[in-house]
């Protein structure tokens, strides 16, 4: 039997885990001499090429010294964890990537104490030691320091460091070795990272730890393999979570070479495969040849901190551009994307086309209504709100704890920004290179504070944060100060409107753009909303007026990113996502009824 190692790559966020894939990949002979590949082959995600970060967990594999080394690559987005989560009982080490500038950040403890937490061997890669101001050995002493608070064994503690630069294709023992390849990092994970815990002479047993899809063979379950061996043709039991079981033969058994899985014949234990048998098979469920085996236990994942509401989309302007526009059909995605994202939840609310959607944050939601839209979707999307608790009637909301690294000179506004949203500072140190801030703040106080840090400290400053435990509700937060310029009429804006309306703020469309009632067509400079008419034209007349001619410049509308237009709207607001376009609109579109809804008064007795 070939010997085996089986790693996960884990890191904070842009701490060059995909591009280390790509060299040891590289190195280990997954590719001929002479083949051309991509850039971040692992991203196989066309949002994830587009944002340049890793958004699902995907497996790879190496030949090398007579070892089949099986590498599954991980999010580095603390929104992502869950993906994390999931593949820890699928490997038996772990490398640990620390950038060597940035050192340990919030993600960083995130993975590590889930890795030690399951007993797995790590080993640490201080990463982009070429990067100006690195000081790989104080991130080594920050790793240390890291271990011992997070409580490892004495042989995680004793973890074998590497030094590389994936950038530049080379690892290194110490740092006074010659860099030439990352075949130093390889040796490493043979020599170090034990043979799978896994019984041949056992049945066979899997726990699916991941979900792949063919277009000819149907879903593909896949980890690794607890006890025995398998062979294509046998008749497996699949124990689903709600206790049923099924038992079906295997119609393909995948084995990953390189970045691409091909057909086996046979596997044993160790080894990371994919079986194609049932149609209706989730994560963390059963794979036995026994059909009275017991259901193997899965990974405890950490619960969602905020919630968002997806509607079925009831503008004027709905089913132009989707194919997909029902409450059934938007209800049956939503509920199909719980059996593969195992960090979401979806629920029913009391009204029929609305729908109530759990995370970890707004960009894990974001990749959700992005990856929708490009199916043909389309749909309604409030704005993320906290999940309350209760204990003993006190209301509760969750809390993370903030890391921020920012220049000293902007250090003023950041502090009165974290402190508009309710956050607390519990540390500051002063260093070379600015100011190092701790604080505690809500999870939907952090909503927007990205962006708010990047316009503050014009992109030099860098954030990171992580779940911290659930306490009393902080009160309101108020993380936009400025009003709304609303549409009043149904038509397509014209240059003579939009003129005339560029002086009360920022313009979110151009001229000949269509525009509806209660569409949000710009931001107004005062507090307030204004309801404006964008389609409003020039009164035609027999007589010539003084300064007829002049035209005044429209500047360019404001385009939004989803991710920047979850962060700004109200909680009166809702964003429409469609194929084709991106609106935003208030969620009562007549402006009688908003009117009388702020007062407090029923809707159902304005006449019309």
């Amino acid at each position: 039997m070939i010997p085996i190692r089986n790693i996960a790559i884990i890191a904070h966020v842009d701490h060059g885990k995909t591009t280390l894939v790509d060299k040891l990949l590289r190195d280990g002979g997954a590719y001929r001499a002479n083949q051309v590949v991509a850039d971040r082959v692992m991203d196989s995600m066309d949002l994830e090429r587009e944002k340049g970060i890793t958004i699902k967990a995907k497996n790879a594999s190496v030949f090398y010294r007579d070892v089949t080394i099986n590498i599954v690559d991980t999010p580095g987005h603390a929104d992502f964890g869950g993906e994390v989560e999931r593949i820890m009982k699928m490997v038996d080490g772990v490398l640990l990537l620390v950038d060597a500038y940035e050192g340990t950040q919030a993600q960083t403890r995130f993975v590590m104490r889930k890795a030690l937490d399951n007993g797995l061997k790590p080993i640490v890669v201080i990463n982009k030691i070429d990067r100006e101001h690195a000081d790989p050995h104080k991130v080594h002493d920050q790793v240390l320091e890291l271990l011992l608070e997070l409580g490892a064994t004495e042989e995680q503690f004793n973890a074998p460091f590497v030094y590389a630069s994936a950038k530049e294709g080379y690892a290194v023992i110490d740092l006074d070795d010659p860099p030439k390849d990352t075949t130093p990092l390889l040796d490493a994970v043979i020599d170090h990272i034990p043979p799978p815990a896994a019984d041949p002479a056992a049945p066979f047993s899997m726990l699916v730890s991941n979900l792949d899809w063919s277009d000819y063979v149907g879903r593909i379950a896949i980890g690794k393999i607890l006890g025995g061996s398998v062979q294509g043709g046998d008749t497996i039991t699949c124990i689903h979570k709600d206790g049923t079981r099924e038992r079906k033969a295997i119609t393909k058994l995948f084995h990953f070479s390189g970045t691409r899985s091909s057909e086996f014949e046979a596997a044993g234990a160790g080894d990371i495969v994919g079986i194609a048998a049932f149609e209706h098979v989730d994560i963390g469920e059963t794979l036995a040849s026994d059909a009275d085996a017991e259901p193997l236990p899965f990974v405890e994942i950490d619960p969602p901190t905020i919630q968002m509401r997806f509607c079925v989309n009831d503008s004027p302007l709905a089913g132009r551009d989707g194919k997909y526009v029902t409450t059934r059909q938007l209800r049956e995605r939503l509920f199909r994307e719980m059996h593969t994202n195992i960090s979401l939840q979806v629920e029913d609310t009391d009204q029929a086309n609305v729908f109530a959607v759990s995370a970890r944050g707004a960009m894990q939601i974001a990749v959700l209504v992005e990856t929708m839209r490009r199916e043909g979707y389309e749909m309604l999307v409030a704005r993320p709100e906290g999940i309350w608790r209760k204990k003993d009637g006190v209301k509760l909301e969750p809390f993370e704890t903030l890391w921020i690294e920012t220049p000293e000179d902007t250090l003023g506004d950041i502090m009165q920004n974290l402190a508009e949203r309710k956050g607390q500072i519990t540390d500051m140190s002063h260093h070379t290179h600015g100011v190092h801030l701790t604080a505690v703040i809500p999870t939907r106080g952090l909503i927007g504070f990205e962006t708010d840090l990047v316009n503050q400290t014009s992109g030099r400053a860098a954030m990171s944060h992580l779940f911290k435990e659930y306490g009393p509700f902080a009160g309101p937060i108020r993380t936009r100060f400025t009003g709304t310029l609303v549409a009043m009429e149904y038509g397509r804006a014209t240059y003579f409107a939009l003129e005339t309306l560029q002086d009360r703020g920022r313009l979110f469309i151009g001229p000949g753009d269509e525009v509806y009632e209660g569409m949000i067509i710009g931001e107004n400079s005062r507090a307030e909303d204004l309801p404006v008419n964008p389609t409003r034209t020039k009164q035609l007349s027999n007589v010539r007026s003084q300064g007829e001619g002049k035209v005044t410049p429209l500047e360019p509308p404001v385009h939004m990113s989803l991710e920047r237009a979850i962060e700004y709207i109200a909680d009166d607001e809702y964003i429409e996502a469609t194929p084709k376009a991106l609106r935003l609109r208030k969620q009562v579109l007549n402006a009688n009824h908003r009117k009388r809804i702020a007062q407090g008064r029923p809707i159902s007795r304005v006449a019309g």
